[in-house]
């Protein structure tokens, strides 16, 4: 028995509408400031799980910086926290541990690796980035404390930066 369902491509009118809404619901979050607050609405710095914040743009400034020397601009505990830098910037940046930082992926020898052989600029670490505080995996802690013991912190935005390029940090050179 054949169906009586018909179908009819949707009216001009309704696509015309449909694209209309689209780009906002799945493009870039609209620009909410004021006191306190950073583009998209954010407290500055980069978010935790679930809220991959906008960062401040002179984070932004800072791994735009060469760029295109590196593989990676950054690397963030978790894709959330490496999102927003990665969506401001429009560069590659390393989501540690995946989703939430609880792969085991990178080890702590790749990672060290990866920064001996020059690849990865900064880390981004602490505070509401993660860094190991979203209970991420033992290779994401393990690289935020190895980050944190042969690294110099700095503050650039709101957010704690890491700069895996500074071999004069003491016991940051090369490891192969």
């Amino acid at each position: 028995m054949a169906s009586a369902l018909t179908t009819s491509a949707p009216s001009r009118s309704a696509t015309a509408r449909a694209s209309s809404v689209l780009p906002a619901a799945v493009g870039p979050t609209r620009a909410r400031t004021g006191p306190g607050r950073g583009p998209g609405g954010g407290q500055g710095g980069l978010g935790g799980l679930l809220d991959g914040g906008t960062p401040d743009a002179e984070l932004v400034a800072l791994l735009r910086q060469d760029a295109g020397s590196y593989t990676w601009v950054a690397a963030a505990v978790g894709s959330n926290s490496a999102a927003g830098a990665q969506l401001a910037t429009g560069e590659p940046v390393m989501a540690i541990g995946g989703f939430n930082g609880s792969d085991p992926a990178p080890t702590l020898e790749q990672f060290q690796q990866f920064v001996a052989e020059g690849r990865i600029h900064y880390f981004l670490g602490g505070g509401r980035m993660g860094g190991g505080s979203m209970g991420g995996s033992d290779a994401a802690r393990q690289i935020s404390a190895w980050v944190q013991q042969n690294f110099t912190a700095s503050s650039v935005g709101g957010a704690t930066v890491y700069d895996l390029t500074d071999t004069s940090a003491a016991g940051a050179g090369p490891v192969v």
